[in-house]
């Protein structure tokens, strides 16, 4: 098969974009290291101006117009972060930009399009109908279309990820990288394995919208609702990112939407930084295939950190839960004067926080004159958790816990 893209024509994007966007940095993780039994290498894409990878592909394409396309203007389709790019690099280069995202896009990722100077349409329930939707708009407006990932300018500009990265790492073992469309991966690959061909290449998707994993199966497509992750929730893999993928990397994994959940919450405890569900996908791989990759040299690629801020609270809400640092528990007491208080004195002196109380007369199975007290409480932990609830049976107090 004939190569689309090169290590050239990523070389030369890696020239065309220096200046115009951030070389984030790629390091070394010590905690992340422990965690997976790897050497661990992140590259912050989130640290680019828009928040995302997204902005080398863009740029490179924008670069490559000519004068008469850059004065008629380009169409772009993307869920948020492509939108970004395209609108923010259009305007530093006086291109005028119509930008098409789906219709339950978060707020902040359109208004942050919109602030960048792009004329904004919301059209479709997913990237593929917004794409189709550009597309006309293009044909009708004599507009040049941005592809999000099936373009090779803009598959060349995302390939300078894995340059920096190897060149900031050495020879990396192994490269996890989150798919969609497949840009990312496709340039990635390309620039990897041309760099350093014994390593190994990951794309991660979501369970929900595993496209290029089934694609590459040969399965038809199945998908979920809503995802997290939605920066890959994309149903169909690029007709030019799709070949290269099969014929350069060496597999996708999938994961599910818990994972990415746990991954965004390690690195803004561990790595002190925001990614979105997309961003950390490639983590939560490298987390749930650890044993693959003990004492291997791993690089994963954190490709973007634009996340809703009521996900990002709902997510660590659920972590806090799913690490019994935010636990319900379920206490029975007689119904007299002085009986919550004791309770309350028990909970305090085993140093647990108390959240919320919710007291249960009438809507219980209890005998009267008995009660059920819910208390929503903060621990340390699992350890002090079960102290605590040690502490309210010894001291004759029922307690259970309450569905999570």
């Amino acid at each position: 098969m004939v190569m689309e893209i090169t290590l050239q024509d990523i070389l030369k994007a890696a020239a065309a974009i220096t200046g115009g966007v951030v070389q984030t940095p790629c390091l070394f993780s010590r905690v992340l290291s422990r965690i997976c039994g790897a050497e661990v290498f992140v590259k912050f894409e989130n640290l680019q101006f828009t928040g995302s990878f997204k902005d080398r592909g863009a740029l490179n394409c924008l670069l490559g117009l000519d004068e008469n396309a850059r004065r008629r203007g380009v169409a772009a389709a993307s869920a948020g972060n492509h939108a970004q790019a395209v609108a923010y690099h259009a305007q530093r280069l006086g291109i005028p930009a119509v930008v098409v995202m789906p219709v339950h896009t978060p707020t902040f990722k359109v208004e942050h399009t919109r602030s960048f100077g792009a004329e904004v349409l919301l059209e479709g329930e997913g990237l593929e109908e917004a794409v189709r939707a550009a597309l006309r708009l293009a044909e009708q407006r004599g507009l040049f279309l941005v592809h999000p990932y099936d373009d090779p300018l803009v598959i060349a500009g995302q390939g300078t990820v894995a340059l920096e990265m190897l060149d900031a790492c050495g020879e990396l073992d192994a490269l996890f990288v989150p798919v969609g469309g497949g840009g990312l991966l496709a340039g990635n690959a390309v620039a990897a394995r041309a760099r350093r061909p014994g390593i190994k290449i990951f794309g991660v998707q979501t369970e929900l919208y595993p496209g290029m994993a089934d694609a590459l199966a040969g399965r038809s497509p199945r998908f979920g609702s809503f995802s997290i992750a939605e920066g890959i929730a994309v149903k169909k893999p690029g007709a030019l990112t799709l070949p290269i993928i099969r014929q350069l990397a060496d597999g996708i994994l999938v994961v599910s939407e818990e994972e990415i959940e746990k991954a965004v919450l390690l690195l803004l405890e561990v790595e002190k930084t925001v990614a979105e569900g997309a961003g950390a996908a490639s983590l939560a791989a490298l987390m749930v295939n650890a044993g693959r990759f003990q004492g291997r040299k791993v690089g994963v690629v954190l490709s973007g950190g634009n996340i809703d801020m009521p996900v990002l609270a709902s997510i660590i809400q659920r972590g806090l839960v799913r690490s019994q640092r935010l636990v319900r528990l379920i206490v029975e007491i007689r119904d007299i004067p002085g009986s919550l208080a004791e309770v309350t004195k028990i909970i305090a002196a085993a140093g647990g926080n108390i959240v919320r109380v919710d007291h249960h007369r009438t809507f219980s199975s209890l005998p009267v004159q008995h009660a059920e007290v819910e208390f929503t409480l903060r621990t340390r932990g699992p350890d002090h958790a079960a102290g605590i609830r040690a502490a309210l049976a010894q001291t004759g107090f029922p307690v259970r816990d309450a569905c999570p």
